[in-house]
């Protein structure tokens, strides 16, 4: 608890991906209900390797990774952006800010939230359209619906898949990769 900077930068000891999914059609009524994001936030999914900050060579900088983040949807490239480039916070400040009232022990997981890059000051573009795309389906509707008055990007359905990996400057996976796909659930 109330870690400097310095000293959240020196406790990170391994780094990973995460896929964080929300449910959108249940944030407005836990949020009308004073709850916050509960039921909306499902389990997350993590890569299936987490490697030392050291592993990631100069890809790491002390705070952050910058390298692309591999986002697939359906098969097609969704998103190539750069986790290390517009990065508002980076992991330190993620860290000491958390632990300003609790303290974090060994094995807390802290998220840095959507890997995202602007444009020419702006919004990015789609992988198909000359961009490095989105690593969210509600960050592209949200451009759709500015530019062009509503969304053409659904969300997910069931049969979707979804993967997300990053790869080092040799083209090798670092995390391995995370591959989901929507189904309904059954009850057993």
């Amino acid at each position: 608890m109330g870690a400097t900077l310095e000293q959240a930068r020196e406790a990170i000891r391994l780094v990973m991906l995460v896929n964080d999914v929300s449910l959108r059609g249940l944030i407005p009524a836990e949020l009308g209900k004073g709850f916050g994001f509960f039921q909306s936030k499902p389990s997350s999914a993590f890569s299936p390797v987490a490697v030392t900050p050291e592993e990631l060579g100069d890809a790491w900088d002390g705070g952050k990774v910058s390298l692309p983040l591999c986002v697939d949807f359906n098969g097609k490239s969704f998103g190539r952006a750069d986790a290390g480039i517009d990065m508002t916070f980076d992991f330190p400040t993620l860290i000491a800010h958390a632990a300003k009232t609790r303290p974090l022990c060994a094995g807390t997981i802290i998220g840095s939230g959507t890997v995202s890059n602007k444009l020419d000051g702006g919004p990015g573009k789609p992988v198909d359209e000359g961009g490095v795309g989105y690593s969210c389906i509600a960050e592209i509707r949200m451009i759709e619906t500015i530019a062009h008055g509503k969304p053409k990007t659904p969300f997910l359905r069931f049969g979707d898949t979804v993967r997300i990996e990053m790869k080092d400057s040799g083209g090798h996976s670092i995390f391995g990769a995370i591959e989901q796909r929507v189904e309904d659930y059954q009850e057993p």
